[in-house]
């Protein structure tokens, strides 16, 4: 149950998007340029990375719906094959699992190291780890958007859970949010809370 109340029907930052539409236009307009805007880097590896970190920072919500944005962007297709959608998401598990051994390439097990330390702090990351991700390809605004991207998603993962917001714990409930995050987008309108039961005198009337 949350701390304060908020929209029922809406998980996550859902809710606390709608409590505070003020403060919810530019956390989504951030989250849209940061994982889906102009960049070399695919939509997928910044979803991963924004996955990765919300992992570490055990954020339910954050790293499942995220992961599923990452799986939709992965696919070979809008609507994937369940067999394909479940490769990928074998995909990110074995990324929150142990990047290293991940089949994903060098320069984003690269940056995703970047990505742990910025979550453990910022003074953590090291000129050993901006030369490695540089020795992989990785650019300077690569390297600048994955520190943001890590950065941002400690903010959103503390959010979620500092609002103690509810959120679904079975994977299939985020497969249609993740749809929705990589082919819409994050500044498109979000989903309304469902309308509340009427009461007993309501019905009355």
């Amino acid at each position: 149950m949350a701390h304060i109340s908020l929209p029922e029907g809406l998980p996550g930052i859902s809710g606390a998007f709608a409590f505070r539409p003020e403060t919810a236009k530019p956390m989504r307009e951030l989250a849209e340029i940061l994982l889906r805007g102009p960049n070399s880097l695919s939509s997928a590896d910044r979803e991963i990375i924004a996955t990765y970190t919300s992992s570490q920072n055990d954020c339910h919500f954050c790293q499942t719906s995220h992961g599923a944005a990452a799986a939709h962007h992965l696919a070979s297709a809008l609507q994937p094959a369940p067999s394909e959608l479940a490769a990928n998401f074998e995909l990110i598990d074995s990324i929150k699992r142990d990047f290293e051994a991940a089949s994903i390439s060098p320069k984003l097990k690269a940056l995703l190291n970047i990505a742990g330390h910025v979550q453990q702090g910022g003074k953590r990351v090291t000129t050993e780890d901006i030369a490695r991700a540089r020795q992989e390809g990785a650019t300077d605004i690569e390297i600048h958007d994955t520190v943001l991207i890590a950065a941002a998603f400690c903010m959103y993962n503390r959010y979620v859970d500092g609002l103690g917001t509810w959120a679904p714990q079975e994977r299939e409930a985020y497969i249609p949010m993740g749809a929705r995050l990589a082919h819409q987008g994050y500044t498109a309108p979000p989903p309304s809370a469902p309308a509340p039961k009427p009461t007993q005198e309501e019905v009355a009337v």
